[in-house]
Formats: structure tokens, C-alpha cells, sequence
């Protein structure tokens, strides 16, 4: 525990050096309110973070806003939301919605894939399988959904595992059959929302990722690596998924292509409190720290946490260098 802690403390220590500190104040105690917006499916960790933090660093306060990583993100960007961190469930949204006005840097440092979930009280609970699921959400009564494709990665990335189901059982119009038989109103704003219902008996079966499923402990169903997103040597195929989703801009859309699910995280350049800020993105890429918690709670971190260049590692905050890898 020593160890860990005296590790974490050179990272404050640089990033309070690179701030412009003196060196009397470079061991200054960080304090003040963190603002974070993150995905939806990163509660359950980041609220152990939270806790782990605040218990080593008293004078701060992690204040935490969780939802679809495409609506957190337009709170920043259209919104004027101050903020700090935004961590989202698809580093595509950071690329898009806030750089480079917003930040100048994108760390992708967490996987995923896409499961379906389900409870002893779903029907044909006992009779599905990876043979037949998609037989099974086209039955009359079987209630499912996903979360909204316009503003939560999992809700877009639920519409592609089902196209790319098409492809890969080679069944020609599944996807619409699928479709079909899940109203609008089994669309919720995110994913997270699904586990309430599932629990409570109002819906069968719901899209949602793994580390989800593991931290709410429901019953779910694995897919193959063709269809679940979970695999970065198979973007190749998954890039055959395609879904349309609304732009920045009012009456404007953008196409959305399949890839791996890869969560990114980043510091909004007119951060509030970029002392406590980057002290907490110290913390939260540590092995030892926050990435241990996401590995525990069932989500895969990026060994190494990576950016795609150098000179987008140059923008980093100093205290991340030897976290950070430039690495594709």
C-alpha cells in the first residue's frame, strides 16, 4: 500500500511542477470540486474511484453526471456545461463532438462488447442460447430493447451487432425482423436504465455491455467475436455496420461505422479545477489504481492506455507521460 501510495504521489507532484508551482507549493494539498461526465456504463467503477480518491484526497469532491456519451458530450460542446474530465464509452464521440475546441487529446484506455441481457423472469429464459437469440427476440410477447443510437454508443453499437447478425448467420432481412418486433418505446436514453426494468420483469432482454451485466449481476449471453464488438482483429467486419444518427446540429445526421468498442477520456481545456483534474486522470490510468478497478469489475483495460501520436501525447499533462503510450 505504501508503494502504491508513493507512486501516485510523484504523478500529483509532476503535475502540480507542471502548473507552474513553486517548489515550496508543489506538495500542496490538491482541493476543490472535480466535475466529471462520463458513459453511463462507467457508474459502477467510477463510483469506486470516487470513493478510493476523495479517501486520499479529503479536500476534494469527485461530482459525477453520468450518461450517453453523445448527450454528456453535447453538454460540453452546445451547452456550455463547465466541466473537467469526460470519459466516453466510444473515443469516436471525443474525436468528433469535442475536439480540437474542446481538448486537445484523447486517451482510449478501456474495452467492451456488446451482450444480451436477461433474468430468470424472461421468457424462454432457460431455452436461449447463442444458436437462437435472435429466434427468440422475433417471438410475439418477448419484450426487448436497447438504449438511444442518438445519444448513447451502446444504443447505436446494439443496431450494429444486429446487422452484423444478418451477415454472419447469413439469415437476409433479420435485421428488420428484429426491428420489427421492438416498439420505440423499448428505446431508453441509456443503456443503464434497461437493468431497472429487466430486474423489475417489465422487459426480457436488453443490449448491454459486458462490464454492465457483471456489475448488476445479470444473466446475459455471449456472442460470437463476428458480432459483439469486442475484438479489434475483427474491424474489418464489423465495419460492414452501419447506423445513422443525428449531427451536432438540429435536422443534421452522421453515419456511425462499426468498430471495436474502445472507452476514451480526456480534460476540457477550460477545466474548472485542472489541478485536482489531472491528479484524479493520474489516479484513474494508474494499473494499480483506477484500471485495476475497471479490470476487477469486468472491464478489459488497454495495456497500455494509448493515443494515436506523438503529438498528441506533447499535449498530454506532464504527470501522464509514462502512463501514456503512443500506440494505434
Amino acid at each position: 500500500m505504501k508503494r502504491k501510495l508513493g507512486f501516485l504521489g510523484v504523478f500529483l507532484l509532476i503535475c502540480g511542477l507542471t502548473l507552474g508551482m513553486a517548489p515550496a507549493q508543489a506538495g500542496a494539498e490538491i482541493s476543490g470540486n472535480v466535475i466529471i461526465f462520463h458513459a453511463g456504463s462507467l457508474t459502477v467503477p467510477f463510483a469506486a474511484m470516487e470513493k478510493a480518491f476523495e479517501a486520499k484526497h479529503p479536500k476534494v469532491d469527485i461530482l459525477r453526471e453520468a450518461g450517453g456519451s453523445t448527450k454528456m458530450a453535447r453538454m460540453i460542446s452546445e451547452l456550455g456545461k463547465p466541466a473537467d474530465i469526460m470519459a466516453s464509452a466510444d473515443y469516436m464521440v471525443i474525436k468528433k463532438s469535442l475536439m480540437p475546441k474542446f481538448t486537445d487529446f484523447n486517451i482510449r484506455f478501456a474495452t467492451n462488447q456488446l451482450v444480451l441481457c436477461y433474468t430468470d423472469k424472461s421468457k424462454f429464459a432457460k431455452e436461449i442460447n447463442k444458436d437462437n437469440w435472435y429466434e427468440i427476440l422475433t417471438k410475439k410477447g418477448v419484450v426487448w430493447g436497447h438504449s438511444d443510437p442518438n445519444l448513447d454508443p451502446c444504443g447505436y453499437r446494439s443496431l450494429m451487432v444486429l446487422q452484423l447478425a444478418e451477415k454472419y448467420y447469413k439469415k437476409e432481412g433479420l435485421y428488420d425482423k428484429l426491428i420489427a418486433n421492438r416498439p420505440k418505446a423499448n428505446i431508453r436514453p441509456k443503456s443503464v436504465e434497461l437493468v431497472s426494468l429487466l430486474k423489475t420483469g417489465n422487459m426480457d432482454y436488453a443490449w448491454e455491455y459486458l462490464s454492465v451485466a457483471v456489475q448488476h449481476k445479470l444473466k446475459y449471453l455471449t456472442l460470437p467475436a463476428d458480432i459483439n464488438l469486442g475484438d479489434y482483429k475483427k474491424d474489418s467486419f464489423y465495419k460492414n455496420a452501419k447506423v445513422k444518427v443525428t449531427g451536432k446540429k438540429p435536422g443534421t445526421f452522421m453515419t456511425r461505422t462499426g468498430k471495436s468498442c474502445t472507452y476514451g477520456i480526456t480534460l476540457i481545456k477550460n477545466s474548472p479545477n485542472p489541478e485536482a483534474a489531472k491528479a484524479f486522470l493520474a489516479y484513474l490510468l494508474d494499473p494499480q489504481g483506477g484500471l485495476k478497478i475497471l479490470k476487477s469489475m469486468g472491464q478489459p483495460p488497454l495495456d497500455p492506455v494509448r493515443v494515436p501520436t506523438a503529438e498528441m501525447k506533447a499535449a498530454l499533462p506532464k504527470c501522464l507521460d509514462k502512463l501514456v503510450e503512443v500506440k494505434n
